[in-house]
């Protein structure tokens, strides 16, 4: 739930616009029998469990933000994985000094930090967003506070894989900011209270926590929501 007195009127505003922006993806979508599943599949063949699509994930080297999309959950179709590599973040974000050191973590050039993963239905909705344990996305993990700011900064500004997705992804983002922060919130205190109760296993890769928060969503419903707020903050 979120406390709305907290949000001012600019943050709806901004929230609101995403949403629009997000039906008007689905508006040119359908005209053409399409949606956003589809668009990220297309061309690829059959569709592999696990396998990350687009192959190589899709990367914007100007806001250093990164996705792919894939399945391994039942109930679902698939769902993206969002991320921020360190090149974008701001200079003081690193990631937490008090974690265990795995071989994929030194695989890379950089670091990376995962912010959400939407789930998605058959037709081509998002049903829910979640975060996940570090294992599972293979990041570096960063404070709840560090992810937090790197919100703000997540864009891709690409056609491909589609123009549409990508536009659909970013106002995703903006437009659920608030419940995300949460659930990076959320996501601590589970890996708080997992470390506590399991003392002498890693938490990090502990393969039995795997989503650290999750919540259902209704873009048009959350959308009402807000402009209804918004009504009152213009009042």
């Amino acid at each position: 739930m979120l406390d709305w007195d907290k949000l001012s009127r600019e943050e709806m505003e901004a929230m609101a616009e995403a949403g629009h922006q997000v039906l008007n993806c689905y508006r040119v979508l359908t005209k053409s029998g399409d949606n956003i599943i589809g668009e990220v599949l297309k061309g690829q063949g059959t569709f592999y469990e696990m396998d990350h699509y687009p192959p190589g994930d899709i990367y914007d080297p100007e806001s250093h933000s990164q996705y792919y999309y894939h399945a391994h959950r039942g109930g679902e179709h698939g769902h993206f994985h969002t991320f921020l590599r360190s090149e974008g973040m701001e200079a003081e974000i690193n990631p937490i000094k008090d974690q265990s050191d795995q071989d994929y973590m030194q695989e890379r050039e950089d670091q990376i930090c995962h912010l959400v993963a939407i789930s998605m239905d058959s037709k081509g909705f998002p049903t829910s967003l979640f975060t996940t344990n570090r294992w599972v996305t293979a990041e570096n993990w960063y404070s709840a506070e560090g992810a937090i700011k790197c919100l703000d900064r997540f864009e891709i500004d690409l056609v491909p894989p589609s123009w549409p997705v990508n536009i659909w992804l970013t106002s995703i983002i903006r437009l659920y900011r608030p419940i995300i922060k949460n659930l990076i919130l959320e996501r601590d205190l589970k890996i708080a209270s997992w470390q506590t109760k399991y003392p002498d296993r890693d938490v990090f890769e502990d393969r039995d926590l795997e989503v650290t928060s999750e919540i259902a969503l209704s873009v048009e419903e959350y959308l009402k929501e807000i402009e209804s707020h918004l009504l009152k903050k213009r009042a």
